[in-house]
């Protein structure tokens, strides 16, 4: 008999993808954030949201890992 790993469910799904939203969103926000005080708020913004980007992709992994 195989043992089958845990399945997906429709939480996991979505909780996986609001997590990775949420970091996204947070670190484009201190980008802007930045970017307003020192005057350079589009290239600091975009930077927010490239480094939020793959940082919630290593957030997700590193949660849902068991899964």
């Amino acid at each position: 008999m195989t043992s089958q790993g845990p399945s997906f469910t429709g939480r996991d799904v979505a909780g996986a993808g609001m997590l990775m939203l949420s970091v996204n969103l947070a670190l484009t926000g201190v980008g802007a954030a930045i970017g307003a005080l020192v005057g350079a708020l589009v290239p600091l913004l975009l930077a927010g949201f490239a480094v939020g980007f793959f940082l919630g992709i290593s957030v997700v992994v590193r949660r849902f890992r068991d899964l």
